[in-house]
């Protein structure tokens, strides 16, 4: 009897071990899953990218500031995000791209309009084309978000491998306060040289509406200086972030905790 009881009690502690072995399983499944869709998915099939680590924000030998609705605080990034308001997205449906006026205005007045002034800032040995003091025709780009190198030349089928990337897209800026801007603050906002980076034509397309969330560049050293600068955005036009897009910044600048605001000046 005692044989059996004893083989019982063996029996019954296999058992609970091997159920406690399935629930650190599924524990360990979910957690990896977990981190895929915060981290993980930025990590992924990513190699280590030796790129630009921050872009050019402001020339004053030939561009002109360009008012926000406030000052970028000076200081840690993370303090600027922390005193963002977190909400929820507004409605999307009625977003218009021409509630930001028209693309590219002069909006600085330094007599050149916007896309060239970028060009002409972030692109090395950039040259103009014949007979204009404003139209850029050919440069090189050290590409901040692939890390790459573009060589720059203007025409139909090539302009377009550089694009001007909103920092914080105006899809987004709309969901997260910019309803609320006049039409020449949301101007002023989608003309800002602090929201514009000449970057790499495809990856700007695949970044889309995005925000820190769901999008980061590929070239993870400049991460730290385009989430901060997406947090000085955002506090410059007041506008607010998700509880998801705060947590995802946070674990960037949780990396690099001496990053400061960027500002104009």
């Amino acid at each position: 009897m005692s044989t059996t009881w004893d083989a019982y009690r063996r029996a019954r502690r296999q058992s609970r071990q091997a159920w406690v072995l399935v629930i650190l399983m599924i524990a360990g499944g979910l957690a990896g899953i977990g981190w895929f869709f915060t981290d993980g998915q930025f990590s992924v099939g990513q190699a280590a990218v030796n790129g630009p680590t921050e872009a050019p924000v402001f020339d004053p030998a030939w561009m002109k500031p360009v008012e926000a609705v406030q000052q970028v605080p000076a200081g840690p990034a993370i303090a600027a995000l922390e005193a963002l308001p977190v909400k929820g997205r507004a409605a999307k449906d009625d977003y218009d791209r021409n509630e930001f006026g028209q693309a590219w205005l002069d909006v600085d007045r330094n007599g050149c309009d916007t896309r060239n002034d970028i060009l002409r800032r972030d692109l090395a040995a950039a040259e103009f084309m014949v007979g204009s003091k404003c139209r850029i025709a050919s440069g090189e780009l050290r590409e901040p978000y692939t890390g790459g190198d573009i060589h720059f030349r203007r025409g139909s089928e090539s302009s377009s491998a550089v694009q001007i990337d909103h920092v914080v897209a105006l899809g987004d800026a709309w969901q997260k306060g910019a309803q609320q801007l006049t039409a020449k603050q949301r101007e002023n906002l989608a003309n800002d040289p602090l929201n514009l980076i000449a970057v790499d034509g495809p990856a700007n397309v695949k970044k889309g509406a995005s925000d820190a969330a769901s999008w980061l560049p590929a070239n993870k050293g400049f991460r730290c200086h385009y989430v901060a600068r997406q947090v000085s955005v955002k506090a410059a036009y007041r506008l607010w972030v998700t509880q998801a897009e705060k947590d995802a910044m946070k674990r960037v600048l949780d990396s690099c905790p001496g990053q400061r605001t960027i500002r104009a000046m």
